[in-house]
């Protein structure tokens, strides 16, 4: 899960960022509101901390009321504890139909979200921060087709300065480790087009 970290103050954006990544989300910082809306406008996040005082420049309003209103999902006031933010993005990100609290599943397969791992009935496995993400990522768009440039974008961000290849190199992973579990889950390419999630019987049309 990626997502767009808009705070000013240096030392609170390296905490945050520090807490979210070792909780398997990728996030990209940035410092003021007009690169806020230049990142957003990408549409590769899948949520957005903010800082009102920041992005509004406002003291005396009832900030609550008025984020709220103007679409916010939720609210919290400094100084809050770092897990209570995890809870609420937790809260926040959940998909409805193919999710039950924190686990994602498709085909006979479940990611927990909270720890980590792919299982199905035959075995389990805990993946890398990367290999979670883009899991996380497919299971919540079973079927969909998505190019690598999408998932690239997604999971290692605009800024992100290496080879596209690792891409592959995730998949991979992630191929031989549903494999191992006994997954009927396969991921497949789609020539010059991008990857699907789809079950064993969907591979074979």
């Amino acid at each position: 899960m990626r997502i767009l970290l808009a705070e000013d103050e240096r030392s609170m954006s390296r905490a945050l960022v520090a807490i979210l990544t070792k909780n398997n989300y990728s996030v990209d910082a940035v410092y003021d509101g007009q690169d806020a809306a230049d990142y957003l406008i990408t549409g590769n996040y899948d949520a957005a901390i903010l800082d009102v005082m920041m992005l509004t420049a406002k003291s005396e309003v009832d900030d609550k009321v008025e984020g709220l209103d103007l679409g916010a999902n939720d609210y919290l006031t400094k100084p809050f504890d770092g897990r209570e933010l995890l809870a609420r993005l937790r809260a926040m990100t959940r998909t409805g139909s193919s999710s039950e609290g924190n686990i994602l599943r498709f085909g006979n397969v479940s990611l927990d979200r909270a720890g980590f791992e792919l299982s199905s009935a035959s075995g389990s496995v805990r993946l890398s921060s990367k290999e979670f993400q883009i899991m996380e990522y497919l299971m919540s768009n079973p079927g969909m087709l998505i190019t690598t440039e999408r998932l690239f974008n997604k999971i290692w961000g605009l800024d992100f300065e290496g080879d596209p290849g690792i891409v592959w190199t995730n998949l991979s992973y992630l191929r031989k480790k549903l494999v191992g579990i006994g997954s009927n889950v396969r991921i497949k390419a789609v020539r010059n087009a991008g990857y699907r999630l789809v079950t064993e019987e969907e591979s074979d049309k």
